[in-house]
């Protein structure tokens, strides 16, 4: 089963929707699986005196609100309608994550067939219930989360209907970006084997080593943000990856997913050729006469590998030749 890859514009598109139709252009060129935006209403995600996080106060305005910020990356019902069908235009799948009950609804009734819940909503009953009453494809990003939410959670989704193998994991670390030794990937292959389930990683590292490394673990799913520019105004551009690392990414994501191949050790296609050439036969060192005895000092092993093999060199010593050998002939 191929890797399925998120390319997560997010809120990237500055609340412009040319902005968010130049993404899903970047994503359709880099060859990701589907391309996630994110579906709130403002009112419902944050008070009016929540704070921004640390990472945000650096990239956006520091005079502007957390509300105020969201607010502008909010993306309308009509505006959902268009980018949808644009991808449909693109062959290439939409997605975006809901942030309340709302937006639920609405990316119900446009029929999305995936529904990612974020980090965030692990803890959030109602929203979980909700969720798992859709019987859809779930993933789950359990960033900030322990081993007994991760399973809280994943009750709720079940006993709502949500089947089992129709819910995939993603190992996940909110900090924007990442640093390196909190990345703790292999919590990956935790979850995976915990829960006898599909597990992948959403990343928020700077580079794309770590999804590399997550594919090679055995992930089924890679979510990775990206933008037109790094430069951008806005809260998530500095850890985005921008277009020419998300389609080295995606390759190198397909390299290894061709390089991982079958679990059974045997010569390969390619290889088999090499056989006589690289390995070794037993051969006459000197000349030999018909019944002579064949010795250390008359054998030899070298190449090529098409006549008798050296693991048989202690039943060919000590026995008499049957016909003459010239030097370095096959014996």
């Amino acid at each position: 089963m191929s890797v399925f890859i998120i390319a997560e514009a997010g809120v990237n598109h500055n609340g412009s929707i040319k902005l968010a139709k130049e993404l899903i252009d970047v994503a359709v060129e880099a060859g990701v699986d589907a391309v996630k935006f994110q579906t709130f209403k403002t009112e419902n995600l944050v008070s009016k005196k929540a704070e921004k996080a640390e990472y945000q106060k650096k990239t956006t305005n520091n005079d502007e609100s957390q509300f105020d910020m969201i607010k502008k990356l909010e993306l309308d019902t009509d505006t959902h309608k268009e980018l949808i069908s644009y991808c449909i235009s693109k062959k290439i799948m939409f997605l975006s994550t809901p942030f309340d009950h709302d937006s639920i609804n609405l990316l119900s009734s446009l029929g999305l067939e995936i529904f990612k819940i974020p980090s965030g909503e692990i803890t959030n009953l109602p929203y979980l219930r909700h969720i798992g009453t859709l019987n859809k494809k779930v993933i789950l990003s359990t960033g900030m989360a322990n081993i007994g939410e991760i399973e809280d959670a994943l009750d709720i989704l079940m006993e709502e209907g949500t089947l089992k193998e129709n819910i995939t994991i993603l190992h996940a670390n909110t900090m924007y970006p990442t640093p390196m030794e909190d990345v703790n990937l292999k919590a990956m292959k935790t979850i995976g084997n915990t829960f006898n389930c599909k597990y992948g990683y959403s990343d928020h590292t700077l580079g794309i080593e770590v999804d590399i490394a997550a594919v090679a673990l055995g992930a089924n799913c890679i979510e990775k943000h990206f933008t037109l520019d790094k430069n951008m105004e806005g809260p998530d551009h500095k850890a985005s990856l921008e277009p020419k690392e998300l389609i080295s990414m995606v390759k190198s994501i397909r390299n290894i997913e061709l390089a991982l191949g079958s679990s059974r050790k045997k010569p390969s296609k390619s290889e088999k050729p090499n056989i006589i050439i690289a390995r070794k036969s037993i051969v006459a060192k000197t000349s030999i006469k018909k019944g002579d005895i064949l010795d250390e000092n008359n054998l030899a092993i070298k190449r090529p590998g098409n006549g008798l093999s050296p693991m048989l060199w202690d039943r060919v010593i000590g026995t008499i030749s049957q016909k003459d050998y010239k030097e370095d002939e096959l014996i």
